[in-house]
């Protein structure tokens, strides 16, 4: 899968480089012709193409060693945990959700290795990825996946109020390893996990998370 050794996310390429030729455009144009308008120009694009190199940042992470750990999909905060009736798991399941800001690592991760069994993306809106309507009702991708043991979970990447694309490499069959990146989220948004109401929760509202690493529950 895509991005496993690149310390930028490959889809941030092309805006990385458009906002760094306007940059560059600006700033040497305001050199050329003492412009003060041009240097705002420019510098407002130097500006753009280092956030856009923070967002898409692709840091290495190393999971825990616990082989039970189910470890958080993205970087973000903690603003869901339930059980909940109705699934992706088509039964009751204790769901975590992390919201993820402009400013976290949008790289999503996997929560724990197996099979997928299931990979559906379904058009929809974006509200604001905090918007507890946004799990049912906004543009998502989800991922059932089945442990060697045969303990089924799923993690959903959901679009938010300006994240517009959701970007997921595998697909149903492919066998996926904890801790490895599998696909991102553009410009802001949340991710879902739904876990067996068994697990031994490890986190709480609030908690910060890192993509890899922060082990969110223990399977039984």
């Amino acid at each position: 899968m895509k991005n496993q050794n690149t310390p930028i996310a490959r889809e941030g390429y092309p805006f990385i480089a458009a906002f760094a030729v306007l940059a560059f455009a600006g700033v040497f144009s305001a050199w050329k012709i003492c412009s003060v308008a041009m240097f705002c120009f420019g510098a407002l694009f130097v500006l753009l193409t280092l956030f856009t190199l923070c967002f898409f940042r692709n840091p290495e992470r190393t999971p825990p060693s616990d082989e039970r750990a189910v470890v958080a999909p993205a970087d973000g905060t903690v603003i869901v945990i339930d059980r909940v009736p109705q699934t992706p798991l088509n039964q009751e399941a204790l769901k975590i959700s992390i919201f993820m800001s402009v400013f976290n690592v949008h790289i999503n991760r996997v929560p724990f290795s197996g099979k997928i069994m299931e990979l559906t993306h379904v058009p929809g809106r974006f509200f604001d990825a905090r918007d507890e309507r946004a799990s049912c009702e906004n543009e998502r991708t989800t991922v059932v996946l089945e442990t060697a043991s045969g303990v089924r979970l799923a993690f959903v990447q959901i679009a938010g109020l300006i994240a517009r694309r959701i970007v997921c490499y595998p697909k149903t069959g492919d066998q996926l390893e904890r801790g490895k990146r599998y696909g991102l989220i553009r410009f802001g948004s949340r991710v879902d996990v739904y876990l067996p109401v068994d697990v031994k929760l490890l986190v709480k509202l609030g908690d910060k998370t890192i993509s890899g690493e922060t082990v969110l529950a223990r399977l039984g």
